[in-house]
């Protein structure tokens, strides 16, 4: 728990359990050195009037397809993250699930440190770390570290769903039960985490002494932290904090505008951001052809619906086995509704949605999710169609 030093940002936070264990800040975020919290890509700055070129980034759940291992996988999302670089996108998150069959994305700091050293320019973060699932110190001391080994290079992306079943959850809290008590204090977790990664450390009130704190011995530069999630909860939460945050409408699909609207309306400036900021994450397949865009957006389709209708999970079908999937027939209606609902069609008709998206919910930047799939001769360690939207749709957007 903070103690009176940072009491105002605990109130605002919403207050976490008492302890014996006390956070004292010893300096203010916005003192940090302008390499850290504020990058030079306009946060806490939301433009007048949308601008007629949309900011493109990526979002990168590394999908395991039927017959590919984990480090295949791990492969193809380097040689995405390098295409995504080469075109010009400006950030690539991962995401953080647990024991999933068609998912390799389980660890962000390990992919982020990956795919760092594969690229040199492009911002890489995670879209994002589940906070209950770690100790903020653990974060704060692996982002930091991070940012240190690529200086103004990384975001913090933070939420707090579990990204797991249930089984999977008590393993990872160490057979330590569920996560209510753990969810109930996020907003003080959030509040530490800031306060851990500041270069001046924190002090740790623990029963008559202060211990000095540090999430790394001599931060230069912090990471850019956003607040995630595809609830009123996380909307009010960062807008309470004055934290910039994304919206999951890739995956939620619903509540986009008034979610926005919601964070935008109750923000509340901080030393960390004086405006709202906010951007749209889409899910998309482009190709030459849009009857070519729209098979090769089956695989995900045929996986989504099943996942929201409690099918169990397996690798990611290829082209042809999603084609003859029975779920096309049988669950037809949500997936022309999830269909709807993405940005799939050959470059143009892509960007005039995505462009079209990002003027309705008003934002300047789109973080793609490319899902379009793979075909059966597709080589194991490749995902050229993932590549191929990510080249086409920022051609075509420019």
């Amino acid at each position: 728990m903070i103690n009176k030093e940072c009491e105002h940002d605990n109130q605002r936070a919403g207050a976490g359990r008492s302890g014996d264990m006390k956070l004292s800040r010893r300096l203010l975020l916005g003192t940090a050195p302008a390499t850290g919290w504020d990058q030079p890509e306009g946060i806490g700055r939301v433009p007048a009037r949308l601008p007629r070129v949309v900011r493109l980034s990526v979002l990168d759940l590394i999908p395991v397809r039927t017959g590919q291992t984990t480090s295949q996988a791990l492969q193809a999302s380097v040689a995405l993250a390098r295409t995504a670089e080469a075109a010009g996108y400006h950030r690539y998150w991962v995401a953080e699930h647990h024991n999933m069959p068609a998912v390799a994305s389980t660890n962000p700091p390990v992919l982020i440190a990956l795919l760092a050293s594969a690229t040199e320019r492009i911002r890489v973060g995670s879209g994002g770390v589940m906070l209950p699932n770690h100790a903020p110190l653990v974060v704060a001391e692996q982002f930091s570290l991070l940012e240190s080994a690529f200086p103004s290079r990384i975001d913090l992306g933070i939420g707090r769903a579990p990204g797991s079943d249930p089984v999977t959850n008590w393993a990872l809290r160490h057979g330590g039960g569920g996560t209510e008590g753990i969810v109930e204090e996020f907003p003080t977790h959030v509040a530490n985490l800031i306060m851990m990664m500041s270069p001046e450390g924190v002090g740790l009130a623990l029963q008559d002494r202060t211990y000095d704190l540090h999430a790394t011995p001599k931060a230069t530069s912090i990471p850019t932290l956003w607040l995630l999630g595809s609830s009123d909860y996380s909307a009010r939460l960062a807008a309470e904090q004055g934290l910039p945050y994304v919206f999951a409408h890739h995956f939620a699909g619903e509540g986009t505008a008034q979610m926005l609207q919601l964070y935008r309306d109750n923000f509340k400036p901080s030393e960390l951001l004086d405006a709202p900021r906010t951007f749209l994450t889409a899910n998309a397949s482009v190709a030459e052809t849009t009857e070519e865009a729209e098979r090769l957006a089956l695989p995900q389709l045929v996986q989504m619906a099943g996942l929201r209708t409690g099918r169990p999970l397996s690798p990611q079908l290829t082209v042809e086995a999603a084609e003859t999937d029975d779920y096309l027939r049988t669950q037809a209606l949500l997936i022309e509704q999830m269909r709807g609902k993405w940005v799939i069609g050959d470059p143009g008709i892509a960007a005039k949605k995505l462009i079209a998206l990002a003027e309705e919910f008003g934002v300047d930047e789109v973080m793609v999710n490319p899902v379009a799939g793979a075909y059966e001769d597709t080589p194991a360690d490749a995902a050229p169609a993932r590549e191929q939207t990510l080249r086409l749709l920022a051609e075509a957007v420019d």
